[in-house]
């Protein structure tokens, strides 16, 4: 039950906020702080970023008024305070859970979420896009993009500045500086940033001088360009840095983005402005909660945690994140032209330890995948080992970097690609989907996928003394208990049995083999002891390599098996249990098939027990899907 003594429960859109005072808004600022804290300790969630912006949300709610003004969040991880003010607090306890709210912006969840978002760099060009539409239209309002200064660091971002005072004059950029991505920002922008002074009544003295100078009568050019020359003098008094301005936007700042009253004067003030304005907001991540404010990387994005002493749920065993660091931490030991290159997920790719390890050679190049990539090619051009750690979700931003700077010059760069296949809670645009369909088509790309910690340093063994492009991919998940299977050497283009394969000589009945990617090997070993329980024994078959495939050699396997399942963490369109089965089907027609692997659409948010069972690669539903290719040829 909702306490109705409290504000926010009284907040049922950003309307109500204009009614309070301020001691009422700052009293709304802690019961919403509260509310995040006590929802996100039981569901997991982003809680440096959303306790940073709580004042700020609620000063832009309560001058701009939604929908009608399209606030544009850049990532969108930090939109919990705008759920709570935007109608969604009695749903607030089911954020990133299956069937919950999104815990990014989503268009279909409320009107008052304006433009989906989830990765980085977005929020101008597509604010851009908004207010020119508006414009086209003949429609009312402002566009308001909300960008950290982290996400400030990726191309996009500049793209959607240089355009803006071109196409949309109406557009206000609010830059949330708070020092962080989701580590301590290390780039030169950011340490720029810190630079710009300038002072309100800059603005206030520009807008009254324009405005006094268009009333003098007779004014010539000479005297015009004479004054512009005094006003620019003015305003290099004011600034210690022209950066925005040179992009044809106002700037405002830096002002205490924890001050509502402030905020609002400001917010208030540049809605009379006829061009682009940047504001530039200095806020604190975790604000309001010691824990995070001491340690914001650590609790950007977290699982269970106690609220009262900060400390984190502990994870049951080594996750495949950690084990990649731990053997790349191993081989760079012994060879120093190893390096690791992140775009601003030291934590999340698990390169914390290597950059302890080896500071100076490691790279956080901030959230610039294109960079990244291409960086890593020179640097493989000149004799250097790269290795590429990130997401499978934000791969996808440097797949032209990947064929143009990499694959095509044949460039030694290994790209460790975290999360790949189902991710939990983060949602649809978290997923990692699409890597293997993405890289497949590439010529001189190698791509493997290791079932196990074991395996997964095999692969990086291999990949190293590639001397050609290699993707290793693996899920976010814990790494499995070894077996004696994993510790095969690699084959190329091969891979290997994982269970003893005594089926092959048991000739009555009809014989059946799974073959799957590595990071399903779980869930298929769950299956066949399923299976094993009603008589039915399959033969898993790990790939290892989704790419190169000796064709040879997996054409013998399946020869002698008349029943075959493919399963694959991934997208079935363009996946490899396609041409595997167009493969066997036409050299051994009379082989009974069957894919599972993930459908035509965006996978929603859940655990990731819940999101395998919603697309049928539950350790249950690959058991029916064996059970159906096995009872379909006996009845032959």
């Amino acid at each position: 039950m909702q306490d109705n003594s409290s504000i926010l429960s009284r907040i049922q859109s950003p309307r109500d906020l204009r009614s309070l005072s301020i001691q009422e808004l700052k009293k709304l600022a802690s019961e919403i702080r509260i509310t995040i804290l006590k929802t996100t300790s039981q569901t997991g969630g982003h809680v440096s970023s959303n306790l940073g912006v709580v004042e700020l949300t609620l000063a832009l709610h309560r001058v701009f008024d939604t929908p009608v003004d399209s606030i544009i969040w850049d990532v969108g991880h930090q939109t919990y305070t705008h759920k709570l003010l935007t109608g969604r607090l009695s749903d607030f306890h089911t954020i990133r859970q299956k069937s919950g709210i999104s815990g990014f912006p989503k268009i279909t969840e409320s009107e008052h979420d304006s433009f989906g978002t989830g990765h980085a760099s977005t929020s101008i060009s597509a604010a851009v896009g908004v207010n020119t539409g508006k414009k086209l239209l003949h429609q009312k309002g402002f566009s308001i993009a909300v960008i950290g200064d982290g996400a400030l660091t990726g191309g996009l971002a500049f793209e959607g500045l240089s355009n803006a005072n071109q196409y949309a004059k109406n557009t206000i950029v609010i830059l949330n500086d708070n020092g962080f991505s989701i580590n301590k920002n290390k780039s030169y922008f950011s340490k720029h940033l810190s630079k710009f002074t300038i002072k309100n009544k800059y603005l206030k003295f520009k807008s009254v001088f324009d405005s006094s100078l268009e009333k003098i009568p007779l004014v010539g050019e000479p005297f015009l360009t004479f004054i512009r020359k005094i006003k620019r003098a003015i305003k290099t008094f004011s600034f210690s840095s022209d950066f925005f301005i040179d992009f044809g936007f106002q700037y405002v700042g830096p002002i205490d983005g924890h001050n509502i009253e402030e905020l609002e004067t400001v917010f208030k003030t540049i809605k009379d402005l006829n061009s682009p304005v940047v504001v530039h907001v200095k806020t604190k991540k975790g604000f309001g909660y010691s824990y995070a404010e001491k340690d914001p990387s650590r609790f950007h994005g977290v699982g269970h945690f106690n609220i009262v002493d900060g400390k984190l749920e502990a994870t049951a065993g080594k996750s495949f994140s950690h084990a990649f660091t731990e053997s790349l931490c191993q081989l760079a030991s012994t060879d120093t032209s190893i390096v690791a290159i992140t775009a601003a997920m030291l934590d999340g790719t698990g390169l914390v330890t290597f950059n302890k390890q080896f500071p100076e050679r490691c790279f956080d190049v901030g959230i610039a995948e294109e960079h990244a990539v291409t960086f890593a090619a020179g640097l493989a051009r000149v004799g250097i080992k790269p290795c590429v750690a990130i997401y499978s979700t934000f791969l996808q931003r440097s797949i032209d970097q990947i064929i143009h700077d990499v694959a095509l010059q044949n460039l030694p760069v290994v790209f460790a690609i975290d999360r790949a296949g189902a991710v939990a809670n983060d949602g649809e645009t978290h997923q990692g989907s699409f890597d293997i369909c993405l890289l497949r088509p590439i010529p001189n790309m190698s791509i493997l996928a290791p079932a196990s910690e074991t395996e997964l340093s095999l692969c990086l063994q291999w990949a190293f003394n590639r001397n050609a492009p290699v993707a290793i991919r693996y899920p976010k998940a814990t790494c499995p208990t070894e077996i004696p299977q994993f510790l095969q050497p690699l084959i190329e283009g091969r891979g290997v049995f994982l269970t003893n394969d005594d089926t092959r000589d048991n000739t009555s009945q009809p014989l059946l083999i799974v073959l799957c990617t590595g990071s399903l090997y779980p869930q298929v070993f769950e299956a066949k002891n399923i299976l094993e329980k009603e008589q039915i024994i399959p033969s898993i078959y790990s790939l290892r390599f989704i790419k190169p495939l000796d064709k040879t050699y997996f054409l013998e396997i399946c020869a002698e098996y008349t029943n075959i399942l493919f399963v694959e963490e991934g997208a079935y369109i363009g996946g490899i249990a396609c041409e595997l089965e167009h493969l066997v089907l036409k050299n051994q027609p009379s082989k009974k098939t069957d894919i599972l692997a993930f459908p035509d659409t965006f996978l929603k948010q859940g655990n990731r027990n819940e999101i395998l069972a919603t697309l049928r690669l539950s350790g249950e539903d690959i058991a029916d899907a064996c059970r159906m290719l096995y009872k379909a040829k006996t009845a032959n």
